[in-house]
């Protein structure tokens, strides 16, 4: 008797769930499109998993992940597209093409220098691909689907592989400060188009600062986010203990009581 592996079941639920004339109705209906929201959805409770350190949680949401790559093999497989294994093969030799340095005789001196032969080899793919034309710009191959953040990330990225960049990280400061200041003077002209451009070119430069600093702008931000809920936290529990809601409150008192958790709560911050 043959003894299947997790992963074949997991492949033989997926088919069964699937079948034409016994499968479930909910399974049948979907197709690529409509598993976008749930894909997406898995991924970023791996994150809020990790995030947590619950390890536990973790591995049940990386089983939730990989039922969709599962799931959209299955529909791809079924339109004699790709199957699961063909899938597993292209990550598999993606991953060796771009280890040389661990694969083959490659070396590099330190980690930037490995990020860019990195870049460099995901362009050669890219241009070896069907999906290449040579009259395309170099910023394409980004998923435009992703978040605000590191969309914005990647696109600078491209660019800067490619020699449009500030040498040095001085000169961001200085840009970050005038598209500051060209925000404010189109608040001052009360120009709700021009402010809107304004603070998403502001945006765009404090990407770019987070880039030469080394930091991920999405996970800043959203530690930021976290630290802000933290806080705001606390001055409903003060606001609470005194059997009032924050309306009821001054802002001047408010603003006493985020000072307070600051120093309450600096350990977490």
């Amino acid at each position: 008797m043959t003894v299947l592996t997790q992963t074949q079941k997991l492949l033989g639920i997926m088919a069964k769930l699937r079948d034409p004339e016994k499968g479930c109705s909910w399974d049948l209906k979907q197709d690529f499109n409509s598993l976008i929201p749930y894909t997406i959805e898995e991924a970023y409770e791996v994150v809020d998993a990790i995030e947590r350190n619950d390890l536990d949680d973790l591995r049940s949401e990386l089983g939730d992940l990989l039922l969709q790559v599962v799931f959209h093999s299955q529909i791809a497989d079924e339109q004699g597209l790709f199957d699961f294994e063909q899938v597993a093969e292209v990550i598999t030799d993606k991953l060796i093409s771009r280890h040389p340095h661990i694969f083959s005789e490659a070396r590099y001196k330190n980690a930037d220098e490995q990020k860019k032969a990195w870049d460099q080899l995901k362009e050669q793919e890219r241009v070896e691909s069907k999906k290449y034309c040579k009259d395309e710009s170099v910023l394409s191959g980004v998923a435009i689907n992703l978040p605000a953040l590191i969309y914005c990330e990647k696109v600078q990225d491209k660019a800067a592989n490619h020699g449009f960049d500030w040498p040095e990280t001085a000169p961001v400061f200085d840009k970050v400060l005038e598209e500051l200041e060209e925000v404010k003077e189109a608040w001052g002209n009360n120009d709700q188009i021009q402010m809107q451009e304004e603070l998403g070119d502001l945006l765009l430069v404090t990407v770019n600062l987070a880039r030469h600093l080394k930091i991920n702008p999405e996970l800043a931000l959203k530690q930021a986010t976290q630290k802000f809920t933290r806080r705001f936290n606390y001055i409903e529990q003060q606001v609470a203990a005194s059997s009032r809601k924050l309306r009821d409150c001054e802002l001047v008192e408010l603003d006493a009581y985020w000072d307070e958790a600051k120093i309450v709560l600096k350990t977490k911050d």
